[in-house]
């Protein structure tokens, strides 16, 4: 439970006993270091298919020809012909490469693939090769362009989560409306949304019903009906009616701005594997430069017949295939494609750390109130004893509960339905896993759970009683209880299902709850084990002696629902909240945020983890194979510079389009 834990009974054994008890674009994965391409796009503006084509077929209309009429441009007076041709080529599909290679040396960062691709193509215009050396840098560009097709697509779900950003706000001031930026609204202040437009600040809604879209955050299709009293929140979309609401939070401080927050630096979060292609690349290029010029040098010195134009191509040809271009890039990718697969799924994640985490997930651990069940209470039976009646009881409690926002008192206070006057409630006093205390019509009256009257020595004889339980006593003596239910979510059950069917070894459920509630609700859904009656530190200590139990390798994720479980999503391996469309404590404290409230979205974020990391062991695997063949291949002269070509840029633009598959 969460504030304060309403429905506990203690273990009590007798009632006479106390009771003792949170991509500038892909290229920054250290290639934007390296490669900084000057696509508008990486400075914020839109990627154009036309503007990225339109340099190419400049490129082609200068190679092809080159290519076919190369034997005649290459007997004119000095080959002028070739290299009118082929150098105009080469700088316009390398023109990037060289800048970024030049600068880079500048600054002491010499061994990158700028490098290897520019010595190896220099080096080939040098021995005459000029249709390989522009073949290499015209490819590279093509795969770039691959690249940045795939991550325009990967950024979709992203750019349309952004869009709900809202654009203005209708302010009511001296009886007209005002067009205003959504940040200069102040809380108290009176906005109006008229059907169609975007919901622009969090707020309560004083005038007016309607039906409100929330499909942009929560991918849920069916519009939520909100009336006169309910909370509406920034980023959906109001359908059919007019609403007059009443601005709660700032601009800043509204769900929607820590979703974009989040969403836009999930990127500075980098999985281990990203970190360490990152370390492979710092350590594998300076080892292929003074390779390939080992193989340049060496062989004529040592073999008979040997000569220095045909070794310097060989190690030219290395230099290119050796290019780590398909790791760099396609890595992060996966990376970045397996995060905004999940956003376009309701399932914001804060970092590609947390799906490698999540691949690791052996336990899941559960809170039971707004995470399994829904979390809306309501009041089925009022119990008086000691001469009191049910009215009396149920207007005692709404009295002593009206102060606090807990799920299970503002039921009471639903149910209840009467006018409270504040100024009859005194020395209000929460105590948290326990109940509240207060003075109500000058008399003392505790509500809560069973050991809240064990703790204030209150004889009563309903221990053990089923279900979720407010007791009440008035100047200490018992005055009987009130019964409030609370309904499973309708995919709990599966959610569970799906844990177990994809390997997870324990499902964990930890609730303030009392044993007969969490017995039941544990059988219900097929949990494996379950902690009932504990405080919120206690749920700390849980989560402690689970992470102390769980395999070596395995971890340990928390799924709450983010009002009172911050320290224990902050502890567990992984700490996924249900975002509820404005638990700031969710969206802040969690790793995980699920948007849509539904707990089998746990165990899809666990399968798109499981997929990413699949996707990106395959570029990996495959681009280290097809560069250690031909690596082979080059050394022993087998392989020409075409064949480099494919090695690198081939099997980048492939390692992308496999990349890509993360995001379904």
């Amino acid at each position: 439970m969460k504030q304060k834990v309403h429905s506990e009974s203690s273990d009590c054994c007798s009632c006479e006993h106390d009771h003792h008890e949170n991509h500038n674009h892909i290229h920054n994965h250290n290639h934007d270091e390296n490669h900084n391409h000057d696509h508008n796009h990486e400075h914020g503006g839109e990627f154009n298919l036309k503007n990225e084509i339109l340099p190419l077929v400049g490129i082609l209309s200068l190679y092809a020809p080159g290519v076919i009429f190369e034997n005649q441009l290459h007997n004119t007076f000095y080959s002028i012909g070739e290299y009118l041709l082929f150098i105009p080529a080469y700088l316009l599909s390398g023109w990037s490469v060289l800048k970024t290679a030049g600068r880079n040396i500048v600054r002491g960062r010499v061994f990158d693939e700028t490098f290897l691709m520019t010595v190896a193509t220099l080096g080939a215009i040098a021995i005459h090769k000029l249709p390989e050396a522009v073949g290499v840098m015209l490819f590279y560009k093509i795969g770039e362009l691959f690249q940045d097709i795939a991550i325009s697509r990967s950024r979709n779900s992203i750019k349309s989560l952004l869009e709900i950003r809202p654009d203005y706000a209708n302010i009511q001031i001296e009886g007209e409306l005002k067009k205003v930026s959504p940040e200069t609204v102040n809380i108290g202040d009176i906005i109006v949304v008229k059907p169609g437009e975007k919901i622009p600040l969090d707020g309560e809604i004083i005038h007016g019903n309607s039906q409100v879209d929330t499909s942009a955050l929560t991918g849920e299709s069916v519009p939520r009906t909100v009336r006169i009293g309910e909370t509406v929140f920034a980023g959906t979309i109001n359908k059919i009616g007019a609403l007059v609401i009443r601005v709660t939070k700032l601009f800043d401080e509204s769900s929607i701005a820590k979703i974009l927050d989040l969403v836009q630096n999930a990127k500075s979060k980098k999985a281990a594997t990203e970190k360490f292609i990152t370390k492979f690349a710092r350590y594998y290029t300076p080892i292929v430069v003074f390779t390939s010029l080992a193989v340049a040098i060496l062989p004529p010195l040592f073999i008979s017949g040997a000569t220095y134009s045909e070794w310097v191509y060989r190690a030219l040809i290395l230099l290119v295939i050796s290019c780590p271009c398909g790791l760099v890039i396609s890595i992060p990718l996966g990376y970045f494609g397996g995060v905004g697969g999940a956003a376009k799924r309701g399932i914001l994640v804060k970092g590609s750390t947390f799906l490698d985490t999540l691949n690791a997930v052996s336990t899941v651990v559960f809170d039971k109130t707004g995470t399994l069940t829904k979390g809306v209470f309501k009041v089925v039976e009022i119990v008086p004893l000691n001469g009191w009646n049910e009215q009396e009881v149920l207007r005692l409690a709404a009295k002593v509960e009206s102060h606090s926002n807990h799920p299970i008192a503002q039921s009471i206070c639903k149910a209840y339905g009467g006018k409270i006057d504040e100024f009859e409630i005194r020395d209000y006093e929460e105590i948290a896993g326990y109940g509240i205390k207060a003075k109500v019509e000058n008399r003392v009256v505790i509500a809560g759970s069973d050991r809240l009257l064990h703790r204030e020595k209150i004889y009563h004889d309903n221990c053990q009683l089923e279900g979720t339980v407010i007791h009440l006593a008035v100047d200490n003596i018992y005055a009987g209880y009130i019964v409030i239910a609370d309904e499973l979510k309708e995919d709990a059950r599966l959610a569970i299902q799906a844990l177990k069917r994809m390997g997870v070894e324990r499902t964990v459920m930890l609730t303030g709850d009392n044993q007969a509630i969490a017995s039941r609700i544990a059988q219900q859904l097929g949990i494996d084990t379950y902690e009932a009656e504990l405080l919120p530190e206690e749920k700390v200590n849980a989560i402690e002696k689970l992470l102390s139990t769980a395999s070596k390798h395995g971890k340990v994720a928390f799924v709450g629902d983010g009002i009172n479980d911050a320290p224990v999503i902050a502890r567990a391996d992984v700490g996924m909240a249900m975002g509820g469309l404005g638990s700031d404590a969710a969206i802040e404290t969690a790793d995980i945020v699920i948007v849509t409230d539904a707990p089998s979205k746990v165990a899809e974020a666990i399968q798109i983890a499981r997929k990413t990391r699949k996707i990106v062991w395959q570029n990996i695997g495959f681009a280290l194979a097809i560069k250690g063949v031909f690596i082979g291949l080059g050394i022993f002269g087998i392989a020409t510079m075409w064949e480099a070509v494919f090695a690198d840029v081939g099997v980048a633009m492939l390692a992308i389009l496999n990349a890509t598959r993360a995001m379904k």
